[in-house]
């Protein structure tokens, strides 16, 4: 099954490349598959990670087609993960901060922390060697609101924090986002004092 949707996966992203770079894009679903595959030993999970963006970013590709090759908890885990594109930015993230709650099954936040780790390694690694300026590849190039989100998702996240996964998630998060981080800490400080 995994080496089915690695396949399925390659061929349905072809051409795509990760944005502000000229890397496939396949290499960011494998990394997700392979970052999920130290957190579980299930296949459908697995299947799920690599997956994951096929339903939002590839055309052809339905809720109905990932159940057919793949079942139905597999087809359901990746439509977990979708965005709705006709949405604003700001309603799909905070639908997904809200998904994310203690009711979800694992399977799900697992895949979402594979996916988030992946996506939080390239921008750490790009803020290392670009610094503020890598915001501009970005539709919200609002560094305050991205910090929000990923913020947010260190705090949906922490049913995980036994993995060293969600620590080191969480680690690149207050390394990228410090800023952001003291500007939020400095207004609840300054709430605190206008609340006395």
């Amino acid at each position: 099954m995994i080496n089915k949707a690695i396949a399925f996966a390659t061929k349905a992203h072809a051409g795509q490349v990760r944005k502000g770079s000229r890397l496939p894009y396949i290499l960011h679903p494998m990394e997700v598959g392979m970052i999920v595959s130290r957190m579980t030993d299930d296949p459908e999970i697995i299947t799920a990670a690599i997956l994951h963006d096929t339903v939002e970013d590839c055309p052809g590709v339905t809720p109905d087609l990932i159940k057919e090759e793949f079942g139905e908890r597999v087809a359901s885990m990746v439509n977990a993960e979708s965005e709705d594109k006709s949405r604003s930015w700001e309603e799909r993230k905070a639908h997904t901060l809200e998904s994310l709650n203690d009711d979800t099954a694992l399977g799900i936040k697992l895949i979402a922390l594979g996916d988030k780790l992946s996506n939080i390694r390239s921008l750490h690694h790009d803020y290392e060697t670009g610094g503020e300026k890598i915001w501009d590849k970005f539709n919200m190039k609002d560094k305050s609101k991205q910090g929000w989100y990923y913020i947010g998702l260190c705090e949906s996240l922490k049913s995980l924090e036994a993995y060293p996964e969600y620590e080191e998630f969480c680690l690149m998060v207050d390394h990228v986002f410090a800023d952001v981080i003291a500007e939020m800490n400095h207004k609840d400080d300054a709430c605190l004092k206008a609340e006395d």
